[in-house]
């Protein structure tokens, strides 16, 4: 028994101060978390922003709008994005028929071509005028292996639904889709179409087009080196704005500073470094990964814009259920709306890839008014906290230059991002297949680039105005030492006054004071 007694001791013993120190460690890491309570601002690690001059100011936007033109030029120089086929149904059709069945090859295809659309467009005469007609449409897909052998890809042929819209005074009715394919499993692709109830439009029928839309080849060569360059761009930001705050503790990191560092590793995920997975396997994966990165961080983004204006008024502890739990609701449910939408589409086109939301209208039209709404709801509150930080801190010098450049930049960006989503989708955004729709919209490289340049170089130019200059630590060090306060509040005057030529000579004064308290120390 005491051999038992004396072989536990040891143990538990071990155990109790294992324990003990996991409990230190973790007291520790909450210690560097927890902010400080009621500490003046200049506190908090100091950023490059605080240091520059209404010069630099415009330099810095110069800098971005730059980038940003040079990105969108590249992009009108660039190939075009979707290559398109066209054939002549009363061509391809098997007895004349204007309602088919009408037989389509494919071009041969590679995994360049990324995805498959075929649409297809009705001509009617001029006196038709305006009407809706519902119809059926028979839909066999075959594809060719390399060998040449033909894979029937269903064993039943799909039968949908259709709604032709036709307008008066236009001779073409809405383009219909009639399949859509996620990823190209065969090299080459047979397709047979057939109509139904269309028998009493036959006289009015003048022709019927079928278009094939892909993805440009080179265009999907150029895409993978501009994603390859804004992943190392980002990775070489995310380093460098990770070593300028190694010299600071975690609590005093401003709430901006903690954002980067979480946005940061996030656009590199955006940016997609797997991407080329998708031209290395036949799979849907690859691109449900990078639909999955995208909605992770534009929602991201939407968090931080909440938690910024938000938390740059609470200095104080920000409590995790009342501070954060409402906007990760509202952010969540915008993130989970989308990657569902997403992750819906795949699933359903994999096992029929004639489907499209107007089969399951009633729900699709449900989840497009509740995503609506969050995003009505998202507007008035960000715009809420906006309006409030402006009015509480707009006499602080501190405060009142971040919400200033913040406020500024992101506007700019938003207005861009408008004008590109305008030109790229148009107003038929959001139609009943809207997730295949949308792909069909690029026009060029231009608005690829453009909207990934733009929010690339909007991180690029908040990492640098909110990292910590090279003697950010030395001055850090002074304005906590009490024996400076008075040099500390001409430090404020001189870089939030008018007169910024000052700032050399204050600075000089600074170092100097420094030198001579250190000596005094030492000799001490």
């Amino acid at each position: 028994m005491e051999r038992a007694d004396s072989f536990e001791n040891p143990l538990l013993n071990e155990m109790k101060h294992f324990c003990k120190r996991i409990q230190e460690a973790c007291n520790e890491l909450k210690e560097d978390l927890t902010p400080y309570k009621n500490d003046r601002f200049y506190r908090l690690a100091p950023m490059r922003l605080y240091t520059l001059s209404k010069r630099h100011f415009v330099l810095v936007f110069v800098f971005f709008f730059f980038c940003f033109a040079v990105s969108a030029l590249i992009g009108v120089t660039g190939p075009k994005i979707i290559s398109e086929n066209y054939y002549n149904g009363l061509i391809i059709t098997v007895n004349g028929s204007k309602t088919g069945p009408f037989q389509i090859k494919s071009q041969p295809l590679s995994n360049y071509n990324q995805q498959l659309w075929l649409t297809s467009v009705i001509e009617v005469q001029n006196n038709v005028g305006d009407f809706w007609k519902n119809f059926g449409m028979n839909v066999e897909l075959q594809g060719v292996m390399q060998d040449a052998s033909v894979m029937r890809i269903s064993d039943n042929v799909h039968n949908k639904n259709r709604s032709l819209h036709c307008t008066a005074n236009q001779q073409i009715c809405d383009e219909i889709i009639v399949l859509h394919l996620g990823y190209l499993n065969y090299t080459q692709y047979h397709i047979n179409i057939s109509f139904r109830g269309l028998d009493d439009l036959k006289d009015d029928i003048k022709n019927v087009t079928f278009v094939l839309k892909m993805y440009n080849a080179t265009f999907s060569q150029v895409e993978i080196w501009f994603r390859f360059v804004f992943v190392v761009m980002t990775f070489i930001v995310t380093c460098m704005f990770a070593h300028s705050l190694r010299k600071f503790s975690m609590r005093d990191w401003g709430i901006e500073q903690k954002w980067m560092s979480i946005l940061l590793p996030l656009l590199l995920l955006y940016n997609d470094p797997f991407f080329p997975l998708s031209f290395l396997m036949n799979s849907w994966f690859p691109g449900t990964l990078d639909a999955f990165f995208q909605a992770t961080f534009l929602c991201a983004l939407l968090l931080f814009w909440l938690c910024v204006y938000h938390g740059i008024r609470v200095q104080g502890e920000r409590k995790f259920w009342t501070f954060y739990v409402p906007k990760l609701v509202m952010v969540g449910l915008l993130w989970l709306s989308a990657v569902t939408l997403g992750i819906w589409q795949t699933v359903n086109e994999l096992q029929d890839p004639t489907y499209q939301y107007k089969v399951d209208i009633q729900n699709f039209q449900g989840m497009k008014i509740f995503f609506l709404l969050l995003v009505g709801l998202y507007v008035l509150y960000l715009v809420f906290l906006v309006v409030r930080a402006c009015s509480e801190l707009k006499n602080m010098p501190y405060t009142d230059l971040r919400l200033k450049f913040l406020t500024a930049l992101t506007l700019v960006v938003l207005m861009i991002s408008m004008v590109i989503l305008y030109l790229r989708f148009g107003s038929r955004a959001l139609q009943d297949n809207f997730v295949a729709e949308l792909s069909t919209h690029y026009q060029n490289s231009a608005e690829f680039l453009s909207f990934y340049g733009l929010l690339n170089f909007y991180l690029y130019t908040l990492a640098f105005v909110y990292s910590p200059s090279k003697n950010a630590l030395y001055d850090s060090q002074l304005k906590d030492n009490p024996a400076f306060s008075m040099l500390n509040d001409s430090d404020d005057e001189v870089i939030y006054g008018s007169d910024y030529e000052e700032m050399p000579l204050q600075n000089g004064r600074a170092i100097k004071a420094a030198a001579k308290y250190r000596d005094e120390s030492d000799s001490d």
